[in-house]
């Protein structure tokens, strides 16, 4: 079989798992937050914070909860590195330093998981398994539930109630991200993931000296890193170690658990706001941008000419061959179109248009499907900018669900737009323009540019994945990197729920021969050509310095 027909094969057999799975999890997470009953552990939960889950709150009390529950799980992951020396079950690992420690609880608590240290050279059990890895499930419920809040504001009326902040997170966690935790982890231990407390032991001779590994709960850590959109690994090697991603089968079920809840969360969608086909429309958008980009991506690391190429059937350099250039592709593309960074293969290894291909896929807001929670909520808030568009050109008010488009819904949504580009952007050329952050560059030219502009595209958009040839671990970075994060991640919910908020006071439009019809494949057609055409206008200049130039120079 060749490789370009088995890259193929198991794009095939991804898009078929994920159609069998998207009915029923997309109803179950509709009943989960539609519900009104509370399970008796979620009860004791509610009682330990001294929350009131039915308790109706407007966007400012909710947008207030996120950022004080966020703000919190920072304090607590920061003090938690910092006092990683004095706590049993660090392996003997000292101390985080103070800026790194930011940077890392930073990440973790935005859904980004950027990794500027070696996991299994500097986190220990308890900061891996009570830090990492409480946090790749709560960031993940903290994304869900906004999206859920701005769902309710299209499905209410004549009521500025978007939910209860506590009750949302606390379902997710224990309704949806656990029990698929559960049964995930023990497929992947099945395939050969570990899953021990060991400590750092001798595996052989390496270059002259020995080889030392410690083990972790890796299988449980792995599961919840893929299933959230989060992406940061047990080992510095991220998911093309063989502790954490041993086979063909393995990748292809990580990328699964990537895509499953932001696919699915498209009927979520439909069936909350009471037309499935409004969740088809989003999904067919979603679809096409990312088969589109898969089949690019192969097309680019496929298609290389020249001898060393011929020879390995592609560009395999930065590659597991165990994965080769199809499984390779694949990942790449899901792990930068969601939120989630995890890699299996070294992103500055693939060849000029293929590290721009993952570039723009962080670039276009992580939307196809993107990240858990925020992949819909983004792919909303470009649905508004579509409708508005197409309000424009025939001259009449927009409408999208029923509800109407009007000057306060339009600046919302411009600010979301505008505001990561604005980060991107900017600490880009800040670290270019000054002397001490280009000393982190391993490479000169379009190359180089393209590793700062990927950094801070992984961190403001929320991926992590770099592109591994930039020294991160400097207080320049890890600061500006972190400050990325958050901001990228928090400022856009505000415009997100202030969103909701007003959506949810209008009163329902009746529907006319004039309006939109938004379930229409022509109306998908637009949303994807709005998404491309706007991406284009804002990363064109800094894609042609960077992966452009060296596509075209190859």
């Amino acid at each position: 079989m060749s490789p370009v027909t088995a890259g193929a094969l198991q794009l095939l057999a991804l898009v078929a798992a994920l159609a069998l799975a998207y009915r029923p999890l997309g109803d179950h997470m509709a009943r989960v937050y539609s519900s009104e009953k509370h399970y008796r552990p979620e009860k004791w939960i509610y009682k330990a914070i001294g929350a009131n889950p039915s308790a109706e709150m407007r966007w400012p009390a909710y947008l207030r909860a996120v950022l004080a529950f966020s703000a919190v799980s920072v304090l607590f992951l920061y003090l938690l590195q910092r006092l990683q020396g004095s706590l049993p079950g660090s392996l003997g690992f000292v101390s985080i330093d103070p800026d790194q420690a930011f940077n890392t609880a930073a990440s973790f608590v935005a859904n980004t998981n950027w990794q500027s240290y070696y996991g299994e050279q500097a986190m220990g059990h308890v900061v891996q398994t009570g830090g990492l890895a409480v946090q790749n499930f709560v960031s993940a419920a903290v994304g869900m539930a906004v999206a859920v809040a701005l769902v309710r504001g299209f499905a209410r009326s004549r009521t500025g109630e978007l939910g209860n902040f506590w009750a949302d997170l606390v379902r997710g966690t224990v309704r949806i991200l656990l029990p698929l935790a559960v049964v995930g982890a023990l497929v992947l231990v099945a395939c050969g993931v570990i899953q021990n407390f060991a400590g750092i032991h001798e595996v052989g001779q390496f270059m002259g000296g020995t080889q030392q590994w410690n083990g972790g709960a890796v299988a449980s850590q792995e599961v919840i890193k893929e299933l959230g959109t989060n992406g940061g690994g047990y080992f510095n090697a991220n998911s093309a170690h063989p502790f954490e991603n041993p086979t063909p089968f393995s990748n292809l079920f990580e990328v699964f658990l990537i895509l499953l809840i932001p696919f699915a969360l498209t009927r979520t969608f439909g069936r909350m706001v009471g037309n499935l086909r409004q969740g088809y429309a989003i999904l067919t958008t979603m679809g096409v941008i990312w088969l589109g980009f898969t089949a690019l991506m192969m097309w680019t690391e496929f298609a290389h000419a020249g001898p060393a190429f011929d020879v390995a059937g592609g560009a395999m350099e930065g590659k597991e061959t165990r994965f080769g250039i199809g499984g390779s592709s694949i990942f790449a593309v899901a792990t930068t179109l969601t939120s989630t960074g995890a890699v299996n293969s070294f992103h500055s290894s693939y060849t000029g248009f293929g590290g721009g291909i993952t570039m723009l896929g962080m670039q276009l807001g992580e939307i196809a499907p993107g990240g858990v929670g925020s992949g819909l909520y983004g792919m909303l808030i470009m649905a508004i900018i579509a409708v508005f568009i197409a309000g424009l050109m025939v001259g009449r008010t927009p409408e999208y669900l029923g509800k109407k488009i009007g000057t306060r819904e339009i600046k919302l949504a411009a600010c979301y737009i505008l505001i990561t580009p604005a980060l991107v952007l900017c600490f880009t050329a800040a670290a270019m323009a000054l002397p001490t952050p280009g000393n982190s560059m391993t490479n000169s030219g379009a190359h180089g540019f393209s590793e700062i502009l990927y950094a801070y595209t992984s961190g403001a958009n929320n991926n992590g994945s770099a592109f591994a040839g930039l020294n991160a671990d400097t207080q320049w970075f890890n600061s500006t990197i972190g400050i990325a994060m958050l901001l990228g991640r928090f400022l856009p919910m505000v415009f997100v729920l202030a969103l909701a908020g007003s959506l949810a006071e209008q009163k329902p439009v009746p529907e006319t021969a004039g309006t939109l019809r938004t379930d229409k494949p022509l109306y998908a057609g637009l949303l994807v050509g709005t998404i491309l055409i706007i991406t284009g206008l804002t990363y064109f200049p800094a894609l042609a310095l960077g992966p452009l130039a060296e596509g075209l120079a190859a």
